[in-house]
């Protein structure tokens, strides 16, 4: 039975990054003239949420239009500083010998993340990943706008097309993660960092330890 595992990235396969972002968007904030700061014990309150809704939280009164255009810089300056994302980010326990594991395997493994295309490379070799994932394994549907036009289930089904697996799993911290799951019957793995609660409702397999994923093999 060939099975094809089908990676998020942010709160999955790494953590650190919720840090790396409240200090780039600190730098979005002052670059473009505010005054309000986020803390960084504020990370795990805003953990999971999209970028422009973290200043949609610090700037209420803003316009939506302001909340993209301070997303869009701090974009900028996480492409700008990739030594930022590399203080901050790690991989999360485990996961490099599970990727390790599954690639010795004869199942197959892709990552569709969440964040713009730019991002995933610098993300993949801050963590030391690039060599489990690369263009024809990994990808992105940018879903930092309020209307995301394209969606997890359709780059699966776009990747699945001409391609034969007998069971599809999926691993991810996230209701979209779920619905990814659902949509392809997928068995679905949801995790949550040691310490931190689970982030949706559900899920085939609920789990701390990155290493329960090996059961499938």
């Amino acid at each position: 039975m060939k099975k094809l595992f089908v990676w998020d990235l942010h709160g999955t396969l790494e953590q650190g990054n919720e840090e790396a972002v409240i200090e780039l968007s600190n730098m979005a904030l002052e670059q473009m003239g505010y005054k309000q700061r986020f803390l960084l014990e504020s990370s795990r309150d805003l953990y999971g949420l999209k970028w422009y809704e973290y200043f949609e939280r610090l700037l209420p009164d803003e316009p939506h239009e302001r909340h993209i255009e301070l997303q869009v810089a701090s974009f900028a300056l996480s492409d700008a500083n990739p030594e930022i994302i590399a203080r901050h980010m790690r991989p999360s326990a485990y996961a490099h010998d599970v990727l390790a594991t599954i690639a010795a395997s004869p199942h197959g493994q892709i990552l569709i993340s969440n964040t713009i295309p730019t991002a995933v490379p610098l993300f993949l070799g801050a963590l030391g990943m690039n060599h489990f994932f690369d263009t024809g394994n990994a990808f992105s549907i940018n879903a930092h706008a309020r209307e995301a036009q394209r969606t997890k289930e359709d780059a699966l089904a776009e990747y699945l097309a001409n391609k034969q697996y007998d069971k599809l799993v999926v691993i991810g911290d996230s209701n979209t993660d779920l619905r990814l799951a659902k949509a392809h019957g997928a068995t679905a793995y949801l995790y949550a960092h040691p310490g931190y609660a689970f982030r949706a409702e559900g899920g085939d397999f609920r789990i701390n330890d990155l290493r329960e994923v090996l059961n499938e093999i």
